[in-house]
């Protein structure tokens, strides 16, 4: 898989996984996940894979200081609808670094690694996201705010004529290179911005 090279350049997030230690899937139970995972389970980057992908990467850091965040112990809640804009796209980022599942995930080995019941939606919070440790009950809500992180402007009228098949491929390549500019802004210009993504302990 080619893809834009700055993706390299964001942090990984790594975690424990009890049930991947377990059924030896990986070396004691890390898992390292990168930009380009959340990437190929969206299918697409946009600021949004990126929204989701530094919100769950900042709160894991806040509720975990000391050590790896554990997958599969924590309670993710949404403020939205898991139909509403754009929650679903985030929620199954934040399922595929957390391990959290609604209703369809692994039903566990023997009581243990139950991955169900653990996100939920229409969330009565202050903010986008809250995560939750199953252990302390320690908890932080999450936002995200990326309007100040402008977009060239040439990128709106090339997305009307993608949308509408009058651009030329120059002009396709040039949409994609602009719209990717854009994330490589807030993933590696903007991550630390408080003003950006804001974290909010409980």
């Amino acid at each position: 898989m080619a893809y834009p090279k700055f993706y390299e350049q964001v942090r990984t997030i790594k975690v424990y996984d009890p049930l991947a230690e377990f059924l030896g899937a990986a070396e004691k139970g890390i898992i390292e996940y990168a930009y380009v995972d959340a990437v190929k389970t969206a299918g697409h980057s946009c600021p949004t894979v990126a929204s989701a992908y530094l919100m769950t990467a900042k709160a894991l850091a806040v509720l975990y200081p000391d050590g790896l965040p554990e997958r599969g112990a924590v309670t993710v809640a949404f403020q939205q609808d898991k139909l509403a804009g754009v929650c679903g796209v985030i929620a199954n980022i934040v399922s595929l670094i957390t391990g959290a599942t609604h209703d369809t995930g692994f039903k566990g080995i023997g009581g243990r690694f139950d991955r169900r019941n653990l996100l939920f939606f229409n969330a009565d919070i202050e903010g986008e996201i809250r995560f939750q440790r199953l252990d302390t009950g320690a908890a932080v809500i999450v936002s995200s705010k990326l309007e100040s992180v402008p977009a060239a402007p040439r990128m709106r009228d090339l997305l009307g004529n993608c949308v509408n098949g009058q651009a030329n491929k120059e002009e396709a390549r040039e949409f994609g290179e602009l719209w990717q500019e854009r994330v490589r802004k807030i993933l590696l210009e903007h991550s630390d911005d408080p003003d950006k993504i804001i974290v909010k302990a409980e």
